[in-house]
């Protein structure tokens, strides 16, 4: 919900400072224009109260629940003043369907909430959010919810917004908590991806995803992109809001952050986008099939954090002038032994026999490590054992015990597994409401 909060703050500080961005035109072929990063804090201001007609009475009914003309009218003026977007002939369809998408599924998630009889969002949850928003855009929340009056936007509309969306997400939160925790073959398996990852070229993008079955086909969903695209780049909408609002990609909870992408990880159309554009662009909309991207550079790097590694030895110590004879013997007797050595085990056996000397070689950087050793270091699996390696000390079975990134940037185990779990979530959020959907009888009137 915090997320959420900031968002609708961000939107309704512009409104009350009535800033304006200053925007570059197009600068590269993939790229529409420059996004100046302030405009995520301080948006341009809405000229004028947004006028629209709409048919009046019932439009939809979700279940036992309808969707009136006024209510898709509130929801309308509250997406436009969340996310800055212009409202124009060519927009407001698109602004339409995603209102009218939000509240179907709103109806969907309230009459769920009801058969948790125990999950109540009170008057205070509700007012102590609304609270924070008027807070964090230096306002009392008087004066946020009298704002919205002056846009025509009813105070119980947001309020209504709000509770739902926070008993839903408690609703998921409490019921799928414990099955989105990653498992820890699942961590690892991240962790050695990052790692793997810390050499190649990476992209700190912002995603917006509009998904053409639920905007009315392909072309839609581009006359859709095109729209935001430009309100973005020339009116000065924030992105983050945008995507919040319009995105589908499970990024848009968090305003479009799709955080750090590796290099080769995405389709090659994306791939080519992200390649073209510079820091602070913003793409032209990228088809793709079942719907258009809208990519948001905020900043590359080309991958030179440190790659780190923990390795141990057992080795028979041999001198550069020892024999062929010697050194195949010597190898013969490693391979034999190797089957049998783990990490946890390497230090022991080599005490245990004569012959055989064994060391913690700690963590360092793959960079920092003997020629000899770089390969295994960076190809082997974690907790492999390498075959012989020829020194001039001798030959070494390598066991290569612990992988990560390295650097600032480079995230730990608690950051991996939390990432996990909001992936594992918005997953099966998203399953969640396609049943509820497929179960619900959704008839439009007009």
């Amino acid at each position: 919900m915090r997320f959420q909060r900031y968002m609708t703050g961000v939107a309704m500080a512009a409104l009350l400072t009535g800033t304006a961005v200053a925007q570059t035109p197009p600068q590269a072929p993939a790229a529409a224009g420059t996004l100046n990063p302030a405009a995520e804090q301080a948006p341009s201001a809405v000229a004028q109260r947004p006028q629209f007609q709409l048919a009046d009475g019932v439009l939809v009914t979700v279940n036992d629940s309808v969707i009136t003309g006024f209510d898709l009218r509130q929801r309308m003026l509250l997406l436009i003043a969340m996310t800055q977007v212009q409202p124009t002939a060519e927009n407001i369809p698109a602004i339409q369907q995603e209102a009218m998408s939000a509240l179907i599924d709103e109806r969907l998630q309230s009459q769920e909430l009801k058969e948790y009889k125990d999950l109540v969002v009170t008057d205070e949850e509700v007012g102590e959010e609304i609270t924070s928003m008027a807070q964090e855009v230096g306002t009392t929340p008087e004066a946020y919810l009298s704002f919205l009056e002056q846009g025509g936007i009813r105070a119980q509309t947001l309020r209504e917004q709000l509770r739902t969306r926070i008993g839903w997400q408690q609703l998921v939160g409490g019921r799928f908590q414990s099955r989105a925790r990653a498992s820890k073959g699942a961590v690892d398996a991240a962790l050695r991806q990052v790692s793997e990852a810390a050499s190649k070229k990476q992209y700190l993008l912002g995603e917006i995803y509009i998904e053409a079955a639920r905007v009315g086909g392909q072309q839609a969903a581009v006359n859709g992109a095109n729209q935001l695209v430009q309100q973005m780049v020339s009116q000065g909408a924030p992105f983050q809001a945008v995507a919040q609002q319009f995105s589908t990609a499970p990024s848009a909870a968090r305003g479009g952050d799709a955080g750090w992408v590796v290099e080769g990880t995405l389709q090659p159309v994306l791939q080519t986008a992200m390649d073209q554009l510079d820091v602070g662009q913003l793409s032209r909309p990228i088809p793709v099939e079942g719907g258009v991207y809208i990519l948001y550079m905020r900043d590359k790097r080309d991958g030179s954090a440190a790659n780190m590694v923990q390795l141990k030895q057992v080795m028979i110590e041999l001198p550069e002038t020892a024999s062929e004879a010697d050194v195949a013997a010597a190898s013969q007797r490693l391979e034999g032994l190797r089957p049998q050595l783990t990490c946890d085990s390497m230090l022991a056996r080599a005490t245990s026999e004569q012959g055989l000397l064994g060391s913690d070689l700690g963590e360092a950087d793959v960079q920092n490590l003997a020629p000899q050793f770089q390969q295994v270091a960076r190809s082997a699996e974690v907790g492999s054992v390498s075959s012989p390696v020829r020194t001039p000390l001798g030959l070494h079975l390598v066991g290569v015990c612990g992988r990560r990134a390295g650097g600032a940037t480079a995230p730990d185990v608690r950051q991996v597994e939390n990432g996990l779990l909001r992936q594992n979530l918005a997953t099966l959020e998203r399953r969640y409401m396609r049943d509820l959907l497929a179960d619900a009888l959704v008839e439009y009137k007009q």
